[in-house]
C-alpha cells in the first residue's frame, strides 16, 4: 500500500518535507489499527519512534498507520489538523482496510504524545456539511497510548523545546492552556495507556502523572506503568529488558479493547 498524502490546505509542492502523509502497515484481518506518532520535539520525526513500532503493533494482530505530521517551522494548529484529518481518513476508509471504524486508536512518544493527548482532547465528530465526506467523520480515537509523553505546556515541567516549537517562544497564555492536555480531560476522553521512567531527565514522569490523575477524576479507564529507570527516547526500549515489557503490556491493553 502506498503512502497517503493528506491536504495542508495551502499550496505545497507534493515533494516538500512539509506535506503530511500516513504510511500504512496493514495486517490483513486485524480488528483495528492504530496510527503512530513519533516524536521529535516537534522539531523532527525520530526513525526509531515510526516503523520499528508499527510493525510491533503488527506482531500483535493490528494494522498500523505512521504519521508523519507537520513540524518546525510549521506551529500550531498544523500538527494537530494532520493527526485529526489522520484520523479521519483511516476511520472513512475502514470497511475497505478490513478493520473496525470503533477500533482505531493513537500511540504517540514524546511530542508525539503530545500530539495523541491532543487529538484526545480536542476531538469532533465531523464538521457537518463539509463537501469532503472524509471531514464529516468524527476524529475521535477509541484509543489512546501515550509514551513518555509530553503533556502539559504550561506546569513547571513541560519540555520548553516541543511548547516553542508548537507555539512559539512566547505563545499567548490562553493558547497554551488550552494544549496542556492535563487540563482538556472529560468523560468522553479515550481510555488511555501510558508509561514514562521515573528518572527521565528530558520529559519528567509527572506529565505522565498528571495526565492519569485528569482521567481517574472524570471516571476514564486508563494504565499507567512507570517504570524505575530508563532514559527518555526509548522507543521500543529492546536494549532496558525492565522497560521493554511495555509493548507486552500494551498489547494486552490494546486486546483486552478489542483491538
Amino acid at each position: 500500500m502506498t503512502v497517503l498524502q493528506l491536504p495542508t490546505g495551502e499550496a505545497v509542492s507534493p515533494e516538500s518535507a512539509r506535506v503530511p502523509y500516513l504510511e500504512p502497515y496493514p495486517v490483513p484481518g486485524a480488528s483495528g489499527a492504530v496510527i503512530v506518532c513519533p516524536g521529535g520535539g516537534y522539531a523532527r520525526r525520530a526513525p526509531h519512534e515510526g516503523e520499528p513500532v508499527a510493525r510491533w503493533l503488527n506482531s500483535a494482530g493490528i494494522s498500523a498507520f505512521v504519521l508523519h505530521y507537520r513540524v518546525a517551522p510549521d506551529r500550531h494548529p498544523a500538527p494537530l489538523s494532520d493527526a485529526k484529518r489522520a484520523m479521519r481518513l483511516v476511520r472513512s476508509r475502514a470497511a475497505e482496510w478490513g478493520f473496525r471504524p470503533d477500533r482505531i486508536g493513537i500511540l504517540g512518544f514524546s511530542a508525539g504524545g503530545h500530539l495523541a493527548a491532543s487529538l484526545s482532547t480536542h476531538w469532533d465528530r465531523g464538521v457537518e456539511g463539509d463537501p469532503d465526506p472524509v471531514e464529516r467523520t468524527s476524529c475521535r480515537p477509541d484509543a489512546t497510548v501515550l509514551c513518555y509523553a509530553v503533556i502539559s505546556l504550561t506546569a513547571g515541567h513541560t519540555h520548553l523545546g516541543s511548547r516553542n516549537n508548537l507555539l512559539g517562544p512566547e505563545p499567548p497564555a490562553e493558547l497554551a492552556l488550552s494544549l496542556s492536555c492535563e487540563t482538556q480531560v472529560n468523560a468522553e476522553t479515550p481510555p488511555a495507556f501510558l508509561w514514562h521512567t521515573a528518572d527521565d531527565a528530558t520529559v519528567p514522569v509527572q506529565n505522565s502523572i498528571d495526565y492519569a490523575l485528569a482521567l481517574s477524576r472524570h471516571g476514564v479507564p486508563f494504565a499507567l506503568h512507570v517504570f524505575p529507570r530508563g532514559r527518555h527516547g526509548l522507543g521500543l526500549a529492546q536494549e532496558v529488558p525492565d522497560v521493554s515489557k511495555w509493548t507486552e503490556l500494551c498489547a494486552e491493553w490494546l486486546h483486552g479493547l478489542g483491538f
